[in-house]
C-alpha cells in the first residue's frame, strides 16, 4: 500500500488518509481514502472539510479512477453527526453537512463506501451518497435510528434513500429504525457486495470502474440520475418553507380534529 497523501482533522487529532491499496500497476487509479477521527468519526465541520479537501487533491491532482472510502477504526465507518454540535453551528447543514452530500453525488469519478463497521444515521446517509457499498458481512449494523430520539429528517435525508431503495426497505429503515447486518444489507439492496478490501477491489476490477470517467461525463450523468436528490441539495429554503407550510396545515387539522372529538363526547359517544 503506498501513502500518497493525509490531511489532518485537527478537533479530534486525527486524519484521511490517501493511499493506493494495492501494488499492482493496473490499480494505481484505486485511491482509498482512510478515516480515523476519534472515536467515530463524527461528521464534523472539520471532519467534513478535510474529506471534502481529500476529494479535490484526488480531482485535481491525480489521474482519473475510482475513490473507495472507508475507516480504520474497526467498531465505525462514521456514527453520523454530533448533534449537539450541529444544532449549535450556525448553517451547519447548508455549509458542511449538504455540501458533502452534494460532492460525492456529482463526484466526476465512480466511488465506492467500503464500510468496515458500524454506520448510523448521517454515516448511512453519506454512504448511500456514494455510488456502490461493500459492506463487512460479519461486524457492523446499517441504521437510521432517528425515530427513536425523536429527530426528524430533513428532505436531503429522506430522498437519497427514497431514490435508491425499495419502498419496504425505505419503511423499515425509516420507521421501524431496523439495523441491517451485512447479509440482511444485500438481501435488502443497501450494499451491492460483502468483504474487505481485497472484495472490493474485486468489485471495481470486474466492473471496469477505473475507467468510467475518462470520458469527462461521470459527474454529468450522476447529476441527471439523482436529480431529484440534487434539487433538495441545492434548496434548503425552499425545503424548510415546505415543512414550515406542512406544519401550518398540521396545527389545522389536529385543532379541528380535536374539536370534533370533544363534540363527539359532549353528545354521550354519539354520531
Amino acid at each position: 500500500m503506498t501513502t500518497l497523501f493525509n490531511i489532518p482533522v485537527a478537533s479530534t487529532g486525527g486524519s484521511i488518509g490517501c493511499s493506493n491499496p494495492s501494488s499492482d500497476d493496473k490499480d494505481k487509479t484505486i485511491y482509498l481514502l482512510t478515516f480515523h477521527s476519534p472515536k467515530d468519526n463524527r461528521l464534523t465541520p472539520t471532519f467534513i472539510d478535510a474529506l471534502l479537501l481529500a476529494l479535490d487533491v484526488i480531482e485535481h491532482k491525480f489521474p482519473k479512477g475510482v475513490v473507495v472510502t472507508t475507516s480504520d477504526i474497526p467498531k465505525f465507518y462514521s456514527n453520523g453527526l454530533d448533534l449537539e454540535l450541529a444544532l449549535s453551528t450556525e448553517n451547519f447543514l447548508e455549509k458542511w453537512l449538504w455540501k458533502l452530500f452534494r460532492r460525492f453525488l456529482t463526484y466526476p469519478m465512480p466511488t465506492v463506501c467500503l464500510l468496515n463497521g458500524h454506520a448510523f444515521a448521517g454515516g448511512l446517509m453519506l454512504a448511500m451518497y456514494h455510488d456502490y457499498r461493500i459492506q463487512n458481512p460479519s461486524r457492523g449494523f446499517l441504521c437510521v435510528n432517528e425515530i427513536d430520539f425523536g429527530v426528524p429528517l430533513q428532505t436531503p435525508m429522506m430522498s437519497i434513500f427514497r431514490q435508491k431503495l425499495t419502498p419496504a426497505t425505505f419503511r423499515d429503515l425509516v420507521l421501524e429504525a431496523k439495523r441491517f447486518g451485512g447479509p440482511a444489507s444485500l438481501q435488502a439492496g443497501l450494499v451491492d457486495g460483502l468483504g474487505g478490501l481485497e472484495e472490493t477491489l474485486a468489485f471495481i476490477r470486474e466492473r471496469g470502474l477505473q475507467t468510467k470517467a475518462a470520458t469527462g461525463i461521470y459527474g454529468t450523468m450522476k447529476e441527471e440520475m439523482w436529480r431529484e436528490s440534487l434539487g433538495y441539495l441545492d434548496n434548503h429554503s425552499g425545503n424548510l418553507a415546505w415543512r414550515d407550510e406542512i406544519e401550518h396545515k398540521k396545527e389545522i387539522a389536529h385543532s379541528e380534529s380535536k374539536d370534533k372529538v370533544q363534540k363527539w363526547a359532549t353528545r354521550g359517544n354519539k354520531l
